[in-house]
């Protein structure tokens, strides 16, 4: 590690030698000014891109963006310029050769939108928040009026192809093996779910869905990634934000960014404080059987829970603008949440006919703290060929969760779960183009993380004294390190685009469980290719075709051996001897756009080899003559997946903008499963299973009359068949309102999440010989949120151009 940091150390003092050495002397600068319109409505363009070509030799000698109002004031080197004028979408226009020896105006420059930028197809309205590109999707959250006052999830929630579960696990088009980014980096986050039910949704400035990545990416996440970039100022001078948020059930939040940009330097930060309240509940009715199958009892099982968080949360840093082509960027970032989580698990016992017995109760207090730390660092050195750069990336964080409980039933138990997780992260990518239209890339990747879990079950007697269940209590000491290094290569022949690359990554992974002295290590590396030819039919239509090999490495949960002691009878339990999944991916992909409708569709198939597949069987248990039943991940053989999708952005009125996505999938399971049963008989269970759902989505925005603005949706997710039992289908609805006040500085905004409370997650098991069950669960119920924010020297966000994102979360023009 010493060396890495020194390499590190070295190449960064050796990159800010040969840029200084390389600046050109002072030379006396004129200043060019002017003005770009919308040649039609003749509005301002902001963010218009204005670029000085030598006229003998077309390269940028220098430029600059325009203003919220389209004005731009640029200091040149006196000479002979072609002046391009350039806005994503709209036909650009160059002035040629002109001779600039003072400063001069060159008035009001009028652009034309144009249809035929396909690169980056993005849906030009005002209100617009869903960009479709080829390879990605891009949700700009800040004009979403349904996340207000809400969560990452809420956020996440709202997105085209992307559903959330009611207890938090994130899919990509009915996948679950998602691979979940923050800035271009892997989440710090010890519980992932948990993390991202704790960052406000006002933390967060887009979000991008990435469903077949190159080999730039990491191979992490078979069903593709998601890419979470927060907020960051970028305008001049001193400009920011507050934003205050209140709702029911009780739940209020304040937050603020700030940002202060010189030409030398940028500072910013944004700090906020929230309180939520999470009322939820959940239900499983079992009709447990005899070995023949018939009736021997019924339990009903309910719970009810509220679960109270109070957190913290804060990012400062600093871009540090060494030259023209260089930047440093330096920030650290701190979590802090705790809460308390009380819940009543009622057991209503009836014999075989269904007649009343018996009620007992399970109480239970969890108090939970957690604190997660990181510094970040970013350097990007450009060079004097467009594109052209090499950067450096480094992160190091530090994370603790603490959680303990009290269980108070036929006996007191309590409960404590200790967690401590390191992660270190170095990063370098060189990016070279070369002819008219090619690019070569190549980098190398390091990610080393340690996880320690100290968990503890016992029983307290009435004097307090504690003894531990040994059958409950282990130490699990998790480390993995995975160096990678990639290469990529694309270019473009006429209408044709390619890009072909490889990755290698080499893993080593220690589970080791501590107690019960069970040490474990897998070491594996492994080549990703990755394949994309992308040809454009016309000007206003483009198809593709993407090919990836991905890898799904157990974390977290899922190999925790010891994760959820709630209910007695009802348990789950991580596996840590589940071995990573691996997933060849193809991709077909169209885009055409009509001048107010934007069509993109694809269709997928996807192959992966020990899949993880979540079982429930008895565990050898009893508890009062009640078998217990364990639900834990396995490695089911292979998976064949396959499906279609199709995302529509459709603008019929100016003041009417409507977005629809829809998802199709069919699954095909093959694997057997052998274990012992409660009676000491080998049972194997065929898992072979073929099923299929589907998943849509329609948003409607409205500008309702004194500006009002009204958006709403509509998601439904369709019932699916597994192994054990079937999913049943589930619909909900979110709907918000927003006021814009004070000359467009504060907004007034109320949404109202899970308008009809149906958010739940309802299926039915069946395990022949032992039960049938049907359970309805609900993470959270209901919630309305009322929020207000205003805007400091910084215009409301409105239409932007879409900015290349590189694999780290900067962006750059």
């Amino acid at each position: 590690m010493k060396n890495i940091t020194y390499l590190f150390i070295f190449i960064l003092l050796l990159t800010f030698s040969i840029n200084y050495s390389q600046q050109n002397p002072q030379v006396a600068k004129i200043k060019i000014t002017g003005n770009v319109i919308e040649k039609n409505s003749k509005h301002p363009l902001e963010y218009a891109t204005i670029t000085f070509l030598n006229s003998k030799n077309p390269k940028a000698k220098t430029g600059g963006i325009t203003n919220q109002k389209g004005d731009f004031n640029i200091d040149v080197i006196p000479g002979d310029y072609d002046i391009k004028i350039e806005f994503i979408s709209f036909t650009p226009i160059i002035l040629k050769q002109r001779k600039l020896e003072v400063s001069t105006n060159l008035g009001q420059i009028a652009l034309i939108e144009d249809a035929t930028q396909l690169n980056e197809v993005v849906v030009r309205t005002e209100q617009t928040s869903v960009s479709i590109k080829l390879d990605k999707k891009v949700y700009n959250v800040g004009a979403d009026l349904m996340v207000k006052g809400g969560t990452v999830s809420d956020v996440l929630d709202n997105i085209p192809s992307v559903s959330v579960d009611s207890d938090g696990t994130v899919s990509l088009r009915g996948n679950s093996n998602v691979r979940i980014l923050i800035d271009g980096r892997p989440s710090n986050a010890i519980n992932i779910s948990e993390a991202l039910r704790q960052i406000p949704a006002d933390a967060i400035d887009k979000v991008e869905v990435v469903t077949n990545p190159s080999a730039r990416y990491d191979s992490e996440g078979g069903g593709g990634l998601l890419n979470i970039i927060l907020k960051k100022g970028k305008n001049l001078g001193l400009n920011g934000a507050l934003i205050t948020s209140v709702g029911n059930p009780e739940n209020y939040g304040v937050s603020g960014n700030i940002n202060y940009k010189t030409e030398h330097f940028n500072l910013f930060t944004t700090t906020g404080y929230n309180y939520r309240t999470n009322p939820g509940n959940s239900f499983t009715n079992t009709e447990y059987l005899n070995s023949d199958g018939s009736t021997k009892n019924y339990i009903n099982e309910s719970k009810n829970n509220n679960r109270i968080r109070e957190g913290y949360n804060s990012n400062f840093g600093l871009d540090w603008y060494l030259n023209n082509s260089t930047t440093w960027t330096n920030a650290f970032n701190i979590r802090k949440n705790n809460g308390n989580s009380p819940e009543t698990v009622t057991y209503n016992n009836y014999d075989l006919n269904h007649q009343y017995v018996s009620t007992t109760y399970r109480n239970s207090t969890q108090n939970s703290d957690s604190q997660d730390m990181e510094y970040t660092s970013n350097f990007i050195k450009k060079f004097k060929k467009e594109g052209h750069k090499f950067t450096i990336d480094a992160a190091f964080s530090k994370d603790k969760d603490n959680d303990n409980s009290i269980i108070t039933s036929a006996v007191l138990e309590k409960t404590s779960s200790a967690q401590k997780q390191n992660e270190s992260l170095i990063q370098t990518d060189y990016v070279l183009p070369f002819g008219k239209e090619s690019q070569f890339e190549m980098g190398y990747k390091g990610n080393f993380n340690s996880l320690f879990t100290d968990y503890k079950v016992g029983n307290l007697d009435n004097s307090g004294n504690y003894t531990p269940n040994n059958q409950f209590t282990n130490i699990l000491d998790y480390k993995e390190k995975v160096n990678a290094l990639y290469t990529q290569l694309g270019t473009k022949i006429n209408k044709l685009s390619f890009l072909f690359g490889m990755r290698w990554e080499d893993s080593k992974i220690n589970v080791n469980q501590l107690v019960t002295n069970d040490f474990n290590t897998k070491k594996y590396n492994n080549f990703f290719p990755s394949a994309f030819v992308t040809y454009e039919i016309s000007d206003e239509s483009s198809t593709s075709i993407s090919y990836s090999r991905r890898i799904s490495r157990p974390r977290g949960r899922m190999i925790n051996p010891f994760s959820n002691y709630t209910s007695n009878i009802n348990i789950f339990k991580g596996n840590p001897d589940l071995n990573p999944a691996f997933t060849n991916s193809l991709d077909f992909g169209y885009l055409k756009r009509w001048n107010k409708l934007t069509f993109n569709t694809s269709m997928y198939a996807n192959k992966t080899t020990d899949s993880f597949q979540f079982i429930r069987r008895e565990n050898g248990d009893f508890v009062n003559g009640t078998p217990v039943i364990l639900s834990t991940p396995i490695n089911l053989a292979t998976e064949n997946r396959f499906g279609f999708e199709f995302t529509l952005n459709y603008s019929p009125y100016k003041w009417w903008k409507l977005n629809t996505n829809f998802n199709f999938f069919k699954v095909d399971t093959k694997g057997d499963y052998t274990y012992t049963n409660s009676q000491n008989v080998l049972i194997t269970q065929n898992f072979d299973n073929n099923a299929s759902s589907w998943f849509t989505r329609l948003t409607s925005k409205i500008t309702l009359p004194y500006k009002i603005d009204w958006q709403s949706n509509v998601t439904y997710n369709g019932p699916q068949s597994t192994s054990q039992g079937r999913v049943l289908g589930n619909m909900s609805a979110n709907l918000g309102f927003s006021k814009d006040m004070f000359k467009e500085k504060g907004t007034l905004a109320l949404n109202v999440q899970d308008v009809f409370n149906s958010r739940k997650r309802k299926y039915d098991t069946f395990i022949p010989g032992v039960l049938n069950s049907y359970s309805e669960m609900q993470w959270r119920t209901r919630q309305i949120n009322l929020s207000f924010t205003y805007r400091f020297n910084k215009p409301k966000e409105k239409e932007k151009p879409q900015k290349r994102e590189s694999d780290n979360g900067g962006e750059e023009y």
